[in-house]
């Protein structure tokens, strides 16, 4: 986006639009993080590399390079993202733009995201998120995403931009609208097998909460969680991260992100976003192991969890389930002995009713299905259906598997694995005392009642 000739700017855009545009053609409302540092503004020092080659396998550590230093001038950084801005304001108008976020780096608590003081840190954000306001005042401006919960350095971020004096404008504090930080699991292999690490993340996500809530002035600001994830790297397979295909990580995704919700409610704070950190990894092997919501274009069972959680309605209404395990005891040692099966019941306004339900295990290892009866309390419709995410539902990597794992699928193979990756809905009769549905280990159902 930025080179300089004579010691001038020369900014291009067409990258980022290409993105921006095709975000949009999909109905994806952008994320925007302002980072890395452009070559030609980086105060690296003489003889450090502007990047690094990397590949999965390699040392993470190891991209660490010129990309990851403080501006060589501020003023300069600031236009670059006063002019974007302004570019996106023209181009998408404003009040597309005003319904994106935009926040400044990435984990800038890690010595290889950061290579700055965090004053200097501070200074880049302020100056950044000025340039954003200049361009358009009403846009939506937060941070840090920070690695985790942040420790010391998202407390002194935090008394940075509600009592520090402001590096751009000379004030106190810098504007936020939102808050943001990462909160990742952490999988192992355990006698043979994928062991999925959920407290690992819901502690983060507690913890990140805490610390938002702990300043009155930001504890009633928006949360968003930057990425939130089974585990830190996406880009990085194994033998942990096998999970990722299947239904492992459907029913991980529905179990973490419900508590989400709960762990905001009992801090006090307003959870309004969580963001998968996945990519499209072209040109890889089917089904080759990377964090993705698709693989070659075809979706996977995680992608189909999503789907489900867009059939919610905008309303929470009580669940509760005699088999779920109790919030404290998932953060603090995850889901070890019995199954979690749990529920999630919402309303819209035209009075339908969608319950998730799901039977999570951290150990990916077979194992009963759960018998459930959802017990419906007041009026219900009388006409209801659901769909399924589990081993032979919305699930192509299963399909895949019972083709026997073609390498290069043929036409015919890749319209059955896109066939198998669908959501079907299905009827389900409804009684006098509720529904009753098996849900095998490692599944998802949503049930949706008409009014």
């Amino acid at each position: 986006v930025y080179t300089e000739k004579n010691g001038k700017p020369v900014y291009d855009w067409h990258i980022v639009d290409g993105i921006i545009d095709t975000y949009r053609a999909r109905g994806v409302r952008p994320y925007l993080e302002i980072g890395f540092m452009p070559e030609a503004l980086s105060a690296a020092p003489k003889g450090v590399p502007y990047r690094r080659a990397w590949k999965p396998g390699n040392d993470y550590k190891g991209i660490t390079a010129g990309w990851s230093y403080p501006p060589n001038d501020y003023a300069k950084w600031g236009e670059l993202v006063y002019q974007w801005t302004r570019h996106n304001v023209v181009r998408y108008g404003r009040a597309e733009v005003e319904r994106w976020y935009f926040e400044v780096w990435n984990e800038a608590n890690l010595d290889f995201y950061w290579s700055g003081k965090p004053q200097e840190f501070y200074r880049m954000h302020d100056v950044a998120i000025d340039a954003v306001r200049r361009a358009l005042p009403t846009a939506r401006v937060g941070g840090p995403d920070v690695a985790g919960s942040g420790d010391a350095f998202m407390d002194d971020f935090l008394t940075h931009v509600t009592t520090g004096k402001n590096y751009a404008t000379g004030k106190i504090g810098t504007p936020t609208d939102f808050l943001s930080f990462h909160a990742k699991g952490q999988p192992s292999v355990v006698d043979g097998h994928v062991r999925m690490g959920i407290a690992n993340q819901l502690k983060t996500a507690d913890a990140g909460f805490a610390k938002i809530a702990a300043i009155p002035a930001l504890a009633r600001k928006p949360i968003i969680i930057g990425e939130n994830d089974p585990e830190g790297c996406a880009a990085c397979p194994g033998p942990a991260n096998a999970y990722r295909n299947g239904p492992l990580y459907a029913s991980y995704t529905a179990a973490s992100y419900a508590r989400l919700w709960t762990l905001a409610r009992r801090r006090g704070v307003t959870l309004e976003g969580a963001l998968s950190w996945s990519y499209t990894f072209v040109g890889q092997p089917w089904f080759a192991g990377y964090r993705q919501l698709a693989s070659n274009g075809v979706d996977l069972a995680v992608l189909n969890v999503f789907r489900l959680f867009a059939k919610l309605g905008d309303e929470q209404v009580a669940a509760n389930s005699d088999g779920e395990i109790a919030l404290d005891a998932i953060v603090q040692n995850g889901v070890r002995d019995a199954p979690d099966v749990g529920a999630l019941a919402t309303r819209d306004r035209a009075g339908k009713v969608a319950i998730l339900l799901w039977n999570y295990h951290d150990d990916d290892v077979p194992g009963p299905d759960a018998a459930v009866h959802v017990a419906l309390g007041g009026k219900h419709g009388q006409t209801a259906r659901l769909w399924r995410v589990d081993a032979t539902h919305a699930n192509a990597f299963g399909a895949w598997q019972d083709l026997g794992s073609p390498a290069k699928p043929t036409a015919d193979q890749v319209a059955k694995l896109t066939a198998a990756s669908r959501l079907v809905a299905e009827p389900i009769a409804t009684t006098a005392t509720g529904i009753d549905v098996r849900i095998p280990r490692q599944g998802v159902v949503l049930v949706e009642l008409q009014p």
